[in-house]
């Protein structure tokens, strides 16, 4: 694991060097000052030497000054080094996100991820340049101690250092009690997370419903078992500090006793003996250090643990090896014998479905619900792969095309559309960034959107709220299509894109989508058989694949299926 983070230090080890050779700075100065003690104690004061003893106090105050300024870059670039690998971090598993199938996503619930990004992330960032920092003062300070010690009294020293085992003893039996409290942690965080997420995107629907108190009682659900959670690893956390600090404390109380009879004795001077105690103290702290290093990393490896999960995640779906650019797509499109299931051990969706579509043609696509019609659109710009048979565009199998080509040649109108939370303009021209404002307003007229747009407070710069909450389900419908057009592709799939409209903004959306479909090979999946009258084709899916097809009157005169679902509808029309 350690091997995978260091890659992330290399475009930054000159800065890393310097925050690490400050560090080794920082854990040098803390040395001296034991031993300057050491020299006033026994040479300056008993020769009564005042300008001794202002050079000392000069050379300390000196010597602070280069602390201080090593401290403070440290404290500064130590974070900037956390800063850019958290950055780092960030912006590989973001990428790595967007090279994911949809398959993941419809198992990986949002607030997981988030939590990931967002929590884990912070860790890593703090841990990324305190660790190491810690790690090299603390053994500078260590090693410098035991050394030194050594020098003065040996067998002191072996006291002290006789110590050291039994920390090291009582830190091992707390490893695997952090590492899996520290692993609940961040479980129950990301729950946490979940229940916000999906609380907050859900908001008119939890007060539709007048569901705030159950969904406060869930949310406190999560809550209270993340602070038993995280109670728990600080009890251990306490347990752990005070024992270390409480054998630490103990050891020196040995050696200033034990060096105390020496001092009467004559065995060591009184400077020597005073300096002794300092280099204990300077010894114990940095163990204690390196003991909350281990909790820290700790933390840190139950949250980059979680990162690689996701970064070592394949994507299932990736272009071949072979793959290549689909260019001038006509929009011819043939199915196969496809066959399809969502995940291993689930039920066929899809069944042998053979189906040839001609450049610039319209299908609709009905049937039952739960009969496919969504996944089969859904297999042409590779949502999902097929398990059985072949889809091609133009006589080139997808599997065979770049991914980006493919979803190029692709556009998607749905029922429920989605608008990010920027204006107008900017959603229309996520169909082809870098749009002029001409082609975008082309766009707006073509979608029957330009008026309500001019209408708005700001016009095209309106702020449409989080997934467009500032406007209606019209006025999303219709900048959802300006967006297609100006994305301008070959072949278009409608799903359910009139569903649950009002009367006018049925109509003018109908146009748009007429001239949208125009000379484009289009699919369109239907739930009201009313709006797809007049398609040149219109299939019938059920779960044993399509099993009619041919034009709106023929099928209400010959169909079986297509009839049944016509007089449902009929009659459900009449009845209300």
């Amino acid at each position: 694991m350690i091997k995978r983070f260091l890659p992330y230090y290399r475009p930054y080890k000159g800065l890393a060097a310097v925050d690490l050779g400050c560090a080794l700075g920082l854990g040098l100065a803390d040395l001296v000052f034991p031993a300057a003690t050491a020299r006033v104690v026994d040479v300056i004061v008993p020769a009564g030497d005042l300008s001794g003893l202002a050079r000392f106090a000069a050379l300390l105050v000196a010597l602070y000054a280069v602390r201080a300024a090593l401290e403070f870059i440290v404290g500064y670039y130590g974070h900037v080094l956390g800063v850019n690998i958290q950055h780092d971090l960030r912006r590989d598993i973001y990428r790595h996100l967007h090279t994911m199938d949809t398959r993941f996503f419809d198992n990986t619930k949002t607030g997981q991820i988030m939590s990931r990004i967002v929590g884990d992330l912070f860790d890593l960032a703090e841990i990324s340049h305190h660790l190491p920092e810690d790690i090299i003062m603390a053994s500078v300070r260590l090693v410098g101690s035991l050394v030194v010690m050594l020098a003065i009294e040996w067998r002191l020293a072996l006291v002290v250092f006789a110590i050291v085992p039994v920390l090291v003893a009582f830190s091992a039996t707390f490893r695997e009690k952090f590492r899996s409290a520290f692993r609940r942690n961040k479980e129950t965080m990301a729950a946490i997370n979940e229940r916000i997420e999906e609380s907050v995107s859900g908001v008119r629907v939890v007060r539709a419903f007048g569901n705030e108190g159950f969904e406060a009682e869930r949310f406190d659900e999560g809550n209270a078992t993340f602070r038993k959670s995280r109670i728990e690893s600080v009890w251990h956390i306490g347990v752990f500090s005070t024992g270390v600090s409480f054998l630490s404390n103990l050891g020196l109380v040995i050696v200033l006793t034990a060096g105390g009879f020496a001092a009467f004795k004559g065995a060591v001077s009184l400077g020597s003996y005073v300096a002794f105690a300092l280099y204990v103290s300077r010894f114990f702290q940095p163990i204690e250090t390196l003991v909350r290093s281990m909790e820290m990393f700790q933390e840190g490896a139950a949250g980059f643990r979680r990162f690689l999960e996701i970064l070592d995640t394949e994507p299932t779906i990736s272009d071949a090896p072979d793959a290549v650019a689909l260019a001038s797509v006509c929009g011819d499109v043939e199915f196969s014998g496809v066959g399809f299931r969502y995940g291993e051990g689930k039920e066929r969706v899809l069944e042998r479905v053979d189906l040839s579509v001609a450049a610039g043609e319209t299908v609709a696509i009905v049937g039952p619900s739960g009969a496919g019609k969504t996944t089969l659109c859904s297999l042409i710009p590779r949502f999902y792969d097929i398990e059985e048979g072949s889809i091609t565009v133009d006589g080139l199998d997808i599997r065979r095309a770049t991914i980006a080509s493919l979803r190029q040649a692709v556009g998607l109108v749905q029922q429920d559309v989605f608008l990010f939370s920027g204006s107008v303009r900017e959603n229309i021209a996520y169909g082809r960034l870098g749009a002029s404002d001409a082609d975008i307003e082309a766009a707006a007229r073509d979608a029957n959107a330009l008026d309500f747009i001019q209408g708005l407070p700001q016009g095209f710069e309106t702020l449409v709220g989080e997934r467009g909450v500032k406007l209606s389900g019209g006025q999303k419908q219709r900048i959802a299509i300006a967006r297609m057009f100006l994305k301008n592709p070959p072949i278009l799939i409608l799903d359910e894109a009139t569903s649950s409209l009002d009367t006018m903004s049925e109509q003018a959306i109908r146009e748009s989508l007429e001239r949208l479909s125009a000379g484009r090979t289009t699919f369109i999946i239907a739930h009201r058989l009313a709006t797809i009258r007049h398609a040149e084709r219109i299939l019938v899916l059920t779960e044993d694949g399509i099993v009619e097809q041919g034009r709106h009157d023929d099928l209400v005169a010959s169909g079986e299926v297509y009839k049944r679902l016509y007089d449902a509808q009929v009659e459900s029309l009449l009845v209300s």
